[in-house]
């Protein structure tokens, strides 16, 4: 177990003595507040692709910094999948909000993100150290469940995932362990730990049925059924998720009933994500990255294909919105800063991604990445013939996570992959990237 800038050699024994307490009691059933089907009837939203976003929308909120200073400052975040893209970017925004950061994923590898921003010997004073980055698998229940007890945190984010479409056909049944009974195992794992109060579960934009409708946005309302390993393991996180929250975590409600305040959960939806240190393969913007530095052609598999690209900093900021409105910071969206009983109406499942009009296809936003990377990059078109099924045309509607929140992203589909592309002519000139990424978040919370 690693607690950067320093290690803690004596942390294995306690952890496995503490690992031994079980027993807290189970939480109350009763009914499911937000059903995967058949929830309450609200205004009709249209799922059709109209050029721009349609709704209407009072006043951009938008929590800044400082509100999410203001609520994450102290609070102990328990994070899966830590090491990962996201959760590496997610670690170093809580880092700076002055939370408690508790990780637990598989162990980086020395060229990823996490490896870049967390190095095991840190420069840094061991005071300012607040990342705690825990060794295992999702899979492992037990080991999982007695670190979340020992870090005791109120606030959870699963991220943990076998996140790539073609690695799920060669390994499926490895996808399922991973993306459905890892999820189970969390929220189990959860059920035992008094000190949570919200759940976030993030899953994809894949989880839908999609039968490839030109033009069509996807509502949280539409049928959940993704087509590949990874998709449909992605829809089985979904629904289990609604299970549990109906089963385990609904909060009692009528008259007379004890009020009871058990973890809210919710579920997010996020488009396809870009930005800085993703060096997965298989992959449009890493697999540019590589090209470009090597002086080669980019490659583009399926140039066609529309997507809802967002810059990473987006959902992730979302994420910590949706985590901290359900937990009960109602500041800016009620006359209070804090209700934890106005905050069960945020907790729900919903869609996150760009502005309709910025959903491209994968050959535009390979444009898009020459024009920036410069150099005399390039890229040409290698559809494959026979290549595994990925959907041609996948856009989300998010009027209500718009709604709800008051929210619009901050950067167009273009200053997002000049955002990416900045990040790798840093890394590629060997310029310190922890630096590199902490001011590309300030530059993020200085838009509006």
């Amino acid at each position: 177990i690693q607690v950067f800038g320093r290690r803690q050699d004596n942390f294995g024994a306690k952890l496995h003595a503490e690992a031994g307490i079980r027993g807290r009691a189970c939480r109350i059933l009763s009914r499911w507040l937000l059903a995967v089907y058949g929830h309450p009837k609200r205004e009709e939203i249209t799922g059709r692709f109209v050029g721009k976003w349609s709704g209407t929308l009072e006043k951009v909120v938008r929590m800044n910094f400082q509100d999410l200073k203001e609520f994450y400052a102290g609070k102990r975040v328990f994070i899966t999948g830590h090491t990962g893209f996201k959760g590496s970017w997610l670690c170093l925004i809580l880092e700076s909000l002055g939370a408690k950061v508790y990780g637990y994923a598989l162990e980086a590898k020395k060229e990823e993100l996490f490896s870049l921003l967390y190095p095991e010997l840190s420069s840094r004073r061991q005071e300012e150290e607040r990342i705690y980055s825990f060794v295992g698998d999702v899979r492992n229940y037990e080991h999982l469940r007695s670190m979340l007890e020992w870090a005791q945190p109120e606030i959870v984010f699963h991220l943990a995932a076998q996140p790539l479409v073609r690695e799920s056909y060669l390994f499926p049944r490895e996808t399922y362990e991973t993306n459905v009974m890892g999820t189970v195992n969390l929220l189990e794992a959860v059920r035992f730990t008094p000190s949570v109060k919200s759940v976030l579960n993030v899953t994809t934009d894949k989880v839908y049925e999609n039968e490839d409708m030109e033009n069509h946005a996807f509502t949280e309302d539409e049928k959940l059924d993704g087509f590949d390993p990874y998709s449909n393991s992605k829809s089985c996180s979904e629904i289990l998720t609604h299970c549990y929250q109906k089963s385990f975590f609904s909060e009692p409600e009528g008259k007379g009933k004890k009020q009871i305040f058990l973890p809210r959960i919710s579920t997010a939806r996020a488009g396809n994500v870009i930005g800085g240190g993703d060096f997965a393969k298989d992959r449009i913007i890493p697999d540019s990255v590589r090209a470009s530095v090597k002086g080669k052609e980019i490659g583009v598999r399926n140039p066609y294909s529309v997507r809802p690209y967002q810059h990473v900093l987006e959902p992730l900021i979302v994420y910590l919105e949706i985590a901290a409105r359900q937990a009960g910071f109602v500041k800016g969206l009620s006359e209070e800063d804090f209700s934890y009983e106005k905050g069960k109406s945020f907790a729900g499942y919903y869609n996150v991604g760009p502005s309709l009009e910025d959903a491209i296809t994968t050959g535009k936003l390979t444009e898009l990445f020459v024009e920036f990377w410069g150099d005399k990059a390039s890229w040409v078109n290698m559809a494959e013939k026979n290549a595994p099924h990925e959907a041609g045309f996948l856009q989300l509607n998010t009027n209500k996570v718009r709604r709800t929140f008051r929210w619009k992203p901050r950067y167009t589909v273009k200053e997002a992959v000049k955002e990416t592309v900045d990040w790798y002519k840093a890394w590629s000139k060997g310029e310190d990237m922890r630096k590199v990424s902490v001011e590309q978040i300030k530059h993020y919370f200085a838009v509006d």
